[in-house]
């Protein structure tokens, strides 16, 4: 059995369905909606081991419901701290705060310091308090004033000293002058939107000092919009987004001795937006920090990808964050698998109520979307059949496959003898039989024998196509543009020249637009940049919206009718989910005019990456189509990965290629400013190499 890293640190998950401190009820279904379970399975997968104690309810008859509760809910926690744990305390209204700090305070022998993020104050004693009710006293008693059923609970009081509460902006004024008086730091919600929610966490951490200390969130901190299943809505909150990163790694800090989240009332949460928010908050706290999940990876996982130093975690539009919260723009767009941006909310909205209807059903069964999707893309490209499967591979692997069988039913090769022919430099994949079809040795290395009736021939050469085929041969396969290869262009007239000399000779043309279709080079087809009609493309990447993998081979029925049910198959090609996000995706490319905003702002891309070319050494050519391009190194100067690890550290993503090559494929939905910004960032870098004293030399 293979050795497990161990998991540290332990976390003592407490639930405590309450509303005792309040006037109002629904606090006390906390349990129904916070799934105790799936929080500790969150607090497992990020590497934490997580304990999960029985939930704590108020007791009833009691003389004192409110005291037994906080007294039996401070018992657990100083339990926990001196076994070792860290806390997660979720509960209901925030009176709750006394018994989970008082019972760690007792476990310490002092009181933590404690940062109280929270709409309101919370500092009332019975006589200044509007309401009477509990929850708005907790921060009083915790500091020793008498609160009734609070001061019943035994454990130190807190030093004011070591009290910062942020996000403030609903209070009376009897409650400021207390904490003023006691000299608490209060941090308004103003101030928060001005420096930032992670400045001012920072800020507050270096306010408390030395020592253990922790973290009290009341939910309606937050915005009400993002958060509104909270007893005291309070408008113009905190972003959820920004909190959730700045939360991130928090019940790993060191001398961090715990996490509380209160006042979700789920009968104000019909559709559970504040219950997922709360799962995210507690995903954030326990998240690893970058260079642990990059040893975890690289401990894990098999070393057959050498990503750059980079560990991403969320991603909007057309930039994304990383675990320590850097911001950068994407010009890679996975491989332009990316092309809509990350997280585009139509795409979203189609994921989301398709995965909430039917996900999936095998091709045993019809489903309502498949056949829209297959009508739309029929429609859309001008063939007259199309089969879903779900990678690039895949339908490249499809693809072949019909034309092998063409070949045998129509053409009348021998059987055994079809021959697939395909271009030097050529990325369609890296199964055993598509790499059969590669030139590039890493890819081969080790893997073989492979298929036979495979064959290469230089790319951009008509004449060495001519001279390759054969009788046997059923396909071409090529790649309007190659990516992988180091975005390589071929001179105007090939591919018209490779279809006629195709059509001369009987041979099937398959066109590989895995990455350069769906508007990539300012046509819907990177073909169409040329009169010609291929016998068969392939598509994919950008079909899933960068969602899920949707891939699809197109061909008339003259070319598909060769395929008979049972032939060929995928369990999950064509399910309802895909389909439904595919036919999203087109949309979009439809109705936000992204092929020609691609044709436009290439060109514009185009023309600023051939003065950059003109004006520095470095740069030994420029090439591309659309939002596809390459910049080529001189090799003696710069490698290509030492480039794109250069642009990490401005905020860009790019990706090396043939140690020579940086592509730049951002997403279709780019604006020529933020174009404009990641041109001018990658000028400077490119620029201080041609001045660098290893160019000078």
């Amino acid at each position: 059995m293979p050795r497990l890293i161990p998991l540290d640190p332990v976390i003592r998950c407490l639930l405590v369905p309450s509303s005792l401190g309040l006037s109002i009820v629904g606090s006390e279904a906390v349990l129904e909606k916070t799934n105790i379970l799936s929080l500790g399975a969150t607090l497992r997968n990020n590497g934490l081991d997580a304990k999960i104690g029985k939930p704590i309810r108020p007791y009833f008859p009691c003389a004192k419901p409110l005291a037994n509760l906080l007294g039996r809910l401070a018992d657990k926690t100083e339990a926990a701290i001196r076994s070792g744990e860290r806390l997660l305390v979720i509960g209901g209204d925030h009176s709750i705060a006394v018994g989970t700090w008082k019972g760690i305070g007792r476990a310490l022998g002092s009181m933590p310091g404690l940062i109280w993020i929270d709409a309101h104050l919370d500092a009332h004693i019975p006589a200044t308090s509007p309401s009477g009710n509990a929850h708005g006293m907790p921060v009083a008693a915790l500091l020793g004033e008498v609160v009734p059923e609070m001061t019943d609970i035994a454990g130190p009081p807190l030093e004011p000293a070591r009290l910062v509460i942020i996000g403030v902006r609903s209070f009376e004024v009897a409650e400021y002058r207390l904490l003023n008086r006691l000299g608490v730091r209060i941090v308004d919600a103003e101030t928060v939107a001005a420096k930032g929610a992670a400045t001012v966490l920072a800020e507050a951490r270096a306010w408390l000092g030395p020592g253990p200390w922790g973290l009290s969130l009341d939910i309606d901190a937050i915005d009400p919009l993002a958060a509104p299943g909270v007893n005291t809505p309070v408008a113009d909150g905190l972003a959820a987004g920004e909190l959730c990163n700045t939360l991130r790694g928090l019940l790993r800090q060191r001398d961090c001795v715990g996490l509380e989240i209160a006042e979700y009332n789920p009968q104000r949460d019909p559709d559970g937006r504040t219950a997922r928010l709360i799962h995210d908050l507690v995903e954030a706290a326990a998240a690893p920090d970058g260079k642990t999940l990059q040893r975890w990876e690289n401990g894990f996982g098999a070393r057959n990808y050498a990503p750059l130093p980079v560990v991403l975690s969320a991603g909007s539009g057309c930039w994304v964050s990383d675990t320590e919260g850097r911001r950068y723009l994407d010009m890679m767009s996975a491989y332009s698998a990316n092309s809509f941006g990350h997280a585009h909310p139509r795409l979203l909205a189609a994921l989301n109520a398709q995965a909430s209807r039917l996900a999936l059903t095998s091709r045993a069964y019809s489903n309502d979307r498949l056949p829209l999707l297959l009508r739309r893309l029929a429609l859309l490209s001008g063939y007259e059949r199309v089969l879903p499967v779900n990678t690039g591979l895949e339908a490249v692997e499809t693809a072949l496959k019909a034309a092998r069988k063409w070949a045998y039913q129509v053409k009348g090769v021998p059987p055994g003898k079809a021959e697939i022919i395909a271009c030097q430099g050529n990325f369609h994949g890296r199964s055993i039989a598509i790499v059969g079809l590669s030139s590039e040795a890493q890819y081969r290395d080790g893997f073989g024998p492979f298929p036979p009736g495979l064959k290469t021939v230089p790319f951009a050469d008509v004449a060495a196509l001519d001279a390759a085929i054969t009788p046997h041969t059923a396909a071409f396969l090529v790649e309007p543009i190659q990516g992988e290869g180091g975005v390589i262009m071929p001179p105007p007239g090939y591919l018209s020249a490779c279809a006629a000399l195709c059509r001369r000779h009987g041979v099937l043309l398959i066109v590989d637009e895995v990455q350069t279709g769906l508007g990539r080079t300012g046509k819907l087809f990177a073909y169409q940049h040329e009169p010609l009609r291929p016998d068969g493309i392939i598509l994919g990447k950008a079909l899933g919206g960068g969602l899920l993998p949707v891939s699809a081979f197109l061909a008339d029925d003259a070319l598909m009718r060769v395929f008979t049910p049972g032939d060929h198959g995928s369990t999950f090609g064509g399910n309802p989910l895909a389909a439904a996000v595919a036919l999203a995706a087109l949309d979009l490319l439809e109705d936000e005019g992204l092929v020609e905003h691609a044709a436009r702002l290439g060109e514009h891309l185009l023309a600023r990456l051939n003065e950059l070319a003109a004006t520095t050494p470095v740069v030994r050519a420029v090439r591309g189509k659309g939002l596809f391009a390459g910049i080529e190194l001189e090799p003696t100067l710069a490698d290509a990965r030492d480039m794109a690890e250069r642009l990490l550290q401005h905020g860009i993503l790019t990706k090396d290629t043939h140690t020579t090559v940086l592509r730049l494929a951002p997403p279709l939905i780019i604006d020529r400013p933020t174009l404009d910004w990641a041109l001018d960032e990658i000028t400077v870098v490119l620029r201080n190499i041609s001045h660098s004293p290893r160019m000078m030399a």
